[in-house]
């Protein structure tokens, strides 16, 4: 905690009535309520995969986008932009994993990572990160899983749907963690010429198509480097989504997100998928 952090904010600046709200739920009491963002279909299989809700735990970062102005003729990342977008994320994320510690959780699920613009200014955004913190039971995982931490010793975060984390738990593999990469490009103009030129014809714009490859491979690139440093086998429900913000049209930002995973045992069978017939019209 900074000198500058005001004294009611707390590690990593939680709130302090974050932490007493936490402190209210006192999982470990007999009879303590839960909080949760889960539907009753994803509640079900969450605990009928052996992990017991604790409450709902989020994090928020309201940051201001600094200023940088990309050439107008040339296809470039705009780093500044870049590392604020990731940065803000990341705090929203590590701070939602404060609340998840507080409460002894093994994992957070049910992950919904959002940016809101804000009313404050064209260059002020909040980021926010809402989840599910869970506990394991014994028996989860078929039991004999003694740590479902990552490697970092933090709870687990996934982005998961209750009902893709319940097939991934009865496929035997866990989530490590929440992985994003993030890139902000400027994408140059085209030349007048180029433009009359391509008036009533078919033709590729090729340094169009090229910034915005470029854009996603560094956003996917970054992603597959944060699954590396948690030592994952893989990433599963990836979505690459694009984002124009306040920017104007010829800056966006590309961001790739996805779960992280691991397999619970080097000798774990992935059963056989059941058909199932629905009976409805």
């Amino acid at each position: 905690m900074t000198e500058q952090q005001p004294a009611e904010f707390g590690a990593m600046g939680v709130p302090q009535d974050a932490i007493a709200r936490l402190a209210e739920l006192r999982p470990d009491r007999p009879g303590a309520i839960f909080t949760s963002d889960l539907s009753v279909n994803e509640f079900l299989l969450v605990r009928e995969a052996g992990f017991r809700p604790l409450g709902l735990v989020l994090g928020s970062s309201i940051y201001h986008v600094g200023l940088q102005i990309g050439r107008w003729s040339k296809n470039q990342e705009l780093d500044v932009l870049s590392q604020a977008m990731y940065h803000a994320r990341e705090l929203a994320m590590s701070r939602m994993e404060v609340e998840a510690q507080t409460l002894g959780a093994d994992g957070v699920v049910g992950v919904r990572l959002d940016v809101e613009m804000k009313e404050f200014g064209a260059d002020i955004a909040e980021f926010i990160a809402v989840g599910t913190a869970v506990k394991a039971e014994p028996d989860a995982g078929g039991g004999g899983v003694t740590n479902w931490r990552n490697n970092k010793n933090l709870p687990f975060t996934s982005d998961l749907s209750g009902q893709d984390f319940w097939t991934l738990i009865r496929a035997g593999y866990a989530p490590l963690g929440m992985v994003m990469g993030s890139c902000v490009y400027h994408i140059a103009h085209q030349r007048l010429s180029g433009v009359i030129g391509n008036i009533g014809r078919n033709v590729e714009i090729e340094q169009f198509t090229q910034a915005l490859y470029d854009a996603r491979e560094l956003a996917m690139s970054r992603m597959q480097a944060e699954a590396e440093a948690l030592h994952a086998e893989g990433i599963v429900g990836v979505q690459l989504r694009q984002h124009s913000h306040t920017w104007g049209g010829h800056t966006t930002e590309f961001f790739a997100i996805g779960t992280a995973v691991r397999p619970l045992r080097p000798d774990h069978v992935i059963e056989r998928p059941t058909m199932v017939l629905s009976l409805d019209g």
